[in-house]
């Protein structure tokens, strides 16, 4: 599974006048009649060979691309989970990257100055990246949750009073006092940390954990740009708590904050159909948009799958058909078109969205927002 570290790596690479080879490569156990995961790996490489052979080109180029072709080769054997395998190799520069996205792309291979990572950014951008932070009065861990996974970012702790209300030679009101003021400027640091990772590492949720008495408090100090990122609240002991504990607390937190958000989505586009607003639902007018790259963000059930045919020239998706009307070539059928119409979302860099909810969307398979108003189709696809 990719992690925000590898994406934050992956996004600082640059060539320095050596070439990135960039490969996507989808998953597809057990799908009938496919060429295997190795003749498919091979096929794309065929694409990068005559470059690496290539005596117009400067020969360290040239180096450089022969073993990034040799280390791909070496791609394991295909995974058991549908997804898909990237890697991204400028051999000359020591570099090798090999990652899984959970969600298929198209197949591909690019050679070019910088790593060509918008199908990575544009299936990462349906996983919420969350900042979830454990707090008392003078101590704080600060995690993130990424795609099921969390990690550790740092901790802080903050000077404290050692049972204050025993303290000697004290009045109990002056020892209060002194201890709020140290929470106080605890939760500000701690602010100001937080401030900084949502503007620097691209957070887009933030979770608050620690004991039932403790946490409003530091709630009640969040600024208006924080609270609006506010997902949740959980109970965990700093003390004993894994990152098996902070992982399953938030992840129910998340989880909620999805499912209100696929709910809100389908909400927006039924009722932009409804006004004649750039939107549509339905399979075929979905696909026909999906041809056209006009659609801004595609939502889609996740238990939805549909057989269909493609153009391999132009890019027209459809439910039937045997000759593509743009070009007059022959359309390829494929056993779940929707999928198709996913990668080709992603590819155009607009959103995609996965309804893993019972919704309304369910009886209309996929709906979207629009760039702009399709024009008719240019035959009748059903």
């Amino acid at each position: 599974m990719i992690t925000q570290e590898q994406v934050d790596r992956i996004l600082r690479l640059a060539g320095n006048g050596l070439p990135f080879v960039s490969l996507y490569l989808p998953v597809e156990p057990d799908r009938p009649g496919r060429r295997t995961h190795r003749a498919r790996l091979n096929s794309l490489l065929e694409g990068v060979r005559p470059l690496a052979d290539d005596r117009s080109l400067e020969h360290a180029v040239r180096l450089s691309l022969r073993d990034d072709i040799a280390k791909i080769e070496r791609l394991g054997e295909e995974p058991q989970r549908p997804g898909t395998v990237v890697v991204f190799s400028c051999s000359g520069n020591g570099v090798y990257e090999e990652v899984w996205l959970p969600r298929a792309t198209h197949e591909r291979v690019v050679v070019d100055a910088d790593p060509y990572v918008r199908p990575m950014l544009a299936v990462l951008d349906e996983y919420y990246r969350t900042c979830a932070v454990v707090v008392d009065e003078a101590t704080a861990q600060v995690w993130e949750y990424h795609l099921d996974e969390v990690r550790e970012l740092e901790a802080i702790r903050d000077r404290t009073l050692r049972a204050p209300e025993h303290a000697a030679g004290l009045d109990e009101v002056r020892v209060r006092d002194r201890a709020d003021e140290l929470s106080k400027r605890h939760y500000r640091r701690l602010i100001g940390e937080l401030k900084r990772l949502f503007k620097e590492g691209g957070f887009d949720l933030l979770a608050v954990g620690g004991h039932p008495y403790q946490v409003p408090a530091f709630i009640e100090f969040l600024p208006r740009d924080l609270h609006d990122r506010l997902v949740g609240r959980f109970t965990v002991d700093r003390d004993t708590a894994t990152a098996a504990d902070i992982r399953d607390k938030v992840r129910v937190l998340v989880t909620d904050r999805v499912y209100q958000e696929q709910e809100r989505l389908v909400g927006e586009i039924l009722e932009a159909v409804a006004t004649k607003h750039h939107a549509t639902v339905g399979l075929d007018d979905t696909l026909w948009a999906g041809s056209l790259a006009a659609i801004r963000t595609l939502a889609v059930d996740a238990e939805a799958v549909a057989p269909g045919v493609v153009c391999d020239r132009d890019g027209l998706l459809a439910r039937t058909g045997e000759q593509c009307p743009l070009c007059q070539d022959a359309l390829r059928e494929v056993p779940d078109v929707i999928e198709e119409l996913v990668k080709t979302v992603i590819e155009d860099g607009s959103e995609v969205r996965h309804i893993e909810m019972e919704t309304d969307l369910r009886t209309h398979l996929t709906g979207a927002l629009l760039r702009f108003e399709l024009p008719p189709h240019p035959v009748d696809t059903e």
